[in-house]
């Protein structure tokens, strides 16, 4: 499991392979059901460890769900009745995965990448930012904190909202499960839990920063911004 954060001036490596072969990148249309999810992650990490598949990045969107990371506390999960929920072998707390948030699982081999854990979890929060700021949002790392947040101007002071999650986990060096964009989810849904463990901060969306950005245009800008920082990709099927 990992759950580590990086400040906001941390450097953004590149973590493109040693030998600059391509990614995999695929996209299932419709609503994913989690158990599908972490079954084809963990056979596809599996494969990629044993060199008998490339690596992927796969897009989805999930039915309104929560899930509770490695180090998910109880109390955190405020209305257990909301929506299903399920135990995750990822780095975190509870998250909530719903239509209008774009999930990226990435199954890369860290060991063709350097095999540097923080160096990987700099690039995957590099990847949001970089993609926001296509998106004409600036999104920022906190020392403490996983993930990535946007400041807000509040007549009650300044506030600093979560708008993309980071969770992932570690088999023979390859990385399953991955990153989530808050694009327009219905914010609403994160009120049954208590999200990342966080009580002090809200969490916003593209859309409820008031940008006219949907699913199709977000997965350009986090295509562009993925190539930019771990290297080329190549269109691949959706896993079965």
């Amino acid at each position: 499991m990992l759950d580590l954060s990086l400040s906001e001036t941390a450097e953004r490596p590149r973590l493109a392979r040693s030998d600059g072969a391509a990614v995999g990148w695929t996209e299932s249309t419709g609503l994913t059901p989690y158990p599908v999810a972490e079954a084809v992650m963990e056979a596809r990490a599996n494969a990629i460890a044993d060199r008998t598949a490339g690596e992927l990045v796969w897009l989805v969107e999930h039915p309104p769900l929560y899930t509770a990371g490695v180090s998910a506390r109880p109390g955190d999960l405020l209305d257990a009745g909301r929506f299903p929920v399920f135990r995750s072998g990822r780095g975190g707390q509870f998250t909530y995965h719903g239509p209008g948030q774009r999930v990226a699982y990435v199954m890369l081999d860290l060991s063709a990448r350097g095999r540097d854990v923080r160096a990987f979890v700099a690039a995957l929060q590099g990847w949001i930012i970089d993609a926001l700021a296509e998106l004409g949002v600036r999104g920022q790392a906190r020392e403490g904190r996983v993930g990535v947040w946007v400041a807000r101007a509040d007549p009650g002071g300044d506030r600093e909202d979560k708008i993309a999650a980071i969770g992932v986990k570690l088999r023979r060096w390859v990385s399953f499960h991955g990153i989530s964009l808050n694009v327009a989810p219905d914010l609403a849904h994160f009120s049954g839990i208590v999200p990342c463990g966080l009580r002090d901060h809200g969490v916003t969306s593209l859309a409820d920063l008031g940008m006219g950005v949907g699913l199709s245009e977000a997965d350009r800008a986090l295509r562009r911004s993925f190539e930019r920082i771990f290297g080329p990709v190549v269109a691949a099927p959706p896993p079965v």
